[in-house]
């Protein structure tokens, strides 16, 4: 059976009901399963996670953000994550009998459609980018380059759109592409020193030299009061979450900084967490198999 996921990203994590409105707007496409929503008021923003198969993969993904550039005035939004758009980025990947190919044509058509009935910019990104420099995500939208800019610089060639128009309305710019499965994983640190958290980000940051497969930033939780690093892990069986932990807790101590909690966004592999309880419990022989759950559902 040919299964995709859609894991798309919107620029509220505070009003509930908007939230909702968006699902169901999403759930409206008959045969999409939604598996997870995550809310977060500090970033303001919330993830959905979707499956569904790859012929309404599409509609439904449009639906949201149709619905999305409907209820959210990027003009009026704020929040610790960097965004483009109401409906910020919105990824396709493989889950049963597809592949990336497949995904990345899958956020071409929705890029197409998203440019043309709705008005809003697109830019490819992952496997799906068709500019070399837009395949990482952080080269199109970072902290010092979201709504604010974007809307001020689009006219500009190098920021000229892959679909839609070369101006930014209230429901901005979407950032639509494919793949592979990602696991987002963020650590509280008792500080509020944000030096010391772009430090220990920087640490981490495959490009400055970290870990591989590892993005990070760190941000100020208000409603905490402390710091957060906040990653994502693109690779996880390469590396995977108890290294990324690891690291962040050995660079935290030398700074005399204790982890408050760690967590995961959305949805994780169960693989990726027997790999953390096989290194924390050295429990080398554990196999999958050995899961009650998934005997009993087989």
């Amino acid at each position: 059976m040919k299964v995709v996921e859609c894991v798309p990203n919107f620029s509220e994590g505070r009003d509930k009901e908007k939230v909702n409105m968006i699902m169901d707007a999403i759930s409206s496409v008959h045969g999409v399963k939604i598996l997870d929503s995550e809310m977060d008021p500090n970033h303001n923003r919330s993830v959905v996670t979707f499956i569904c198969s790859p012929d309404i993969a599409v509609e439904a993904a449009f639906m949201g953000i149709k619905k999305a550039s409907e209820i959210i005035d990027m003009n009026k939004h704020t929040g610790e994550h960097p965004r483009f758009g109401a409906a910020d980025v919105i990824p396709f990947i493989p889950v049963s009998e597809t592949s990336i190919k497949e995904c990345s044509e899958l956020a071409v058509q929705l890029a197409q459609r998203v440019g043309k009935e709705l008005s809003i910019p697109v830019y490819l990104y992952g496997e799906a980018a068709r500019i070399e420099s837009r395949k990482n995500l952080e080269n199109i939208r970072n902290k010092n380059f979201q709504f604010e800019q974007i809307r001020e610089h689009i006219g500009e060639e190098q920021y000229m759109p892959d679909y839609g128009p070369s101006s930014v309305g209230s429901a901005g710019a979407s950032i639509i592409g494919s793949r592979d499965f990602l696991i987002a994983f963020n650590v509280d640190l008792r500080t509020e020193d944000m030096s010391i958290g772009k430090k220990i980000a920087k640490a981490l940051r495959a490009k400055d030299g970290g870990l591989a497969f590892v993005k990070a930033l760190a941000f100020y939780l208000e409603d905490k009061k402390c710091v957060q690093i906040s990653m994502n892990l693109t690779s996880f069986r390469r590396t995977p979450i108890h290294r990324a932990y690891e690291l962040v807790k050995m660079e935290a101590l030398s700074y005399g900084i204790e982890v408050i909690e760690s967590e995961i966004v959305g949805l994780v592999p169960m693989e990726a967490l027997i790999d953390s309880m096989k290194f924390y419990l050295r429990m080398h022989s554990f196999t999958g198999n050995q899961v009650f759950e998934r005997k009993v559902w087989e």
